[in-house]
């Protein structure tokens, strides 16, 4: 699982945890570990696990003996996830790649993928793996970016970043807004074998008590601070302060900031 928007490596894992992770991930981290707690599952597995937010929040609402494996595709971004984590709390953490999990048939009762599908090359074959692993009975848990539409700072961030490389313009926030489209994975579930199929659409307001700071993170805290070092000519502060100028002009300072994620749950009937 190779690609230039999938390598969250040197220093991004911090920005994205500390700038980036209580802004945008951490409320839809705690809704999806609800999600999977309601359940009652005993063995839960995370796929994309990042820094460990979601890890944090299913370990919290989990039952005591449940064993939680998480997963990514990136060591440097368990690295930070397992120090959030005391000796003794159940949590496994595992390289792995969503499209060719090492785990045998039928091992977990649920898996929850929160904002991972969209760096996932081969998307369906992350689904057959998330069903092959699933119990009967299983239930698969994701979430998605809505679009640059419900999400102004992917897009401003998008705009910003190819005002600085008009000629070869970044791509990297195009990728996680880049499934927004709800038939294409309802399709590869359902092509997985999955049934009873359940989608929610979650808008919410962030607060923004430091634009700088945000927008420090959304340069560096994600493969486009690579991307603007490949590119050369252009000093990454300068596309942080403009970033920070745009941010206040949508969203104040401090400001607040509209997003929205789309949540998929499914279940391996048999």
């Amino acid at each position: 699982m190779s690609n230039d928007a999938a390598g969250f490596v040197g220093n991004i894992p911090q920005y994205y945890d500390q700038g980036l992770g209580p802004i945008i991930f951490a409320e839809y981290a705690a809704d999806i570990a609800k999600r999977v707690a309601s359940g009652g599952p005993v063995r839960v597995l995370e796929t994309a696990a990042g820094t460990g937010i979601v890890t944090r929040q299913l370990r919290e609402v989990l039952p005591r003996d449940a064993e939680l494996t998480a997963t990514d595709f990136n060591p440097p971004m368990l690295d930070v996830a397992r120090a959030k984590f005391q000796p003794g709390e159940q949590v496994a953490f595992q390289p792995a790649d969503a499209a060719a999990l090492p785990f045998a048939d039928a091992s977990f009762d649920a898996i929850v993928c929160q904002f991972g599908l969209m760096f996932f090359p081969d998307k369906a074959k992350s689904f057959s793996e998330a069903y092959r692993v699933l119990a009967p009975g299983g239930r698969y848990v994701l979430s998605v970016w809505d679009s640059h539409r419900y999400n102004p700072f992917g897009r401003i961030a998008h705009e910003v970043a190819a005002r600085f490389f008009p000629a070869d313009p970044p791509q990297f926030y195009n990728v996680p807004f880049s499934c927004h489209q709800i038939d294409p994975i309802k399709e590869m579930l359902i092509t997985a074998g999955f049934d009873d199929i359940g989608i929610a659409v979650i808008r919410q307001v962030r607060e923004l008590p430091d634009v700088a700071i945000f927008a420090r993170a959304a340069v560096h805290g994600n493969p486009l601070i690579d991307q603007v070092r490949a590119r050369g000519g252009v000093d990454p502060d300068q596309i942080v302060d403009t970033m920070a100028q745009a941010f206040r002009r949508e969203f104040g300072d401090p400001g607040r900031m509209p997003v929205q994620a789309i949540v998929f749950s499914a279940t391996k009937s048999r």
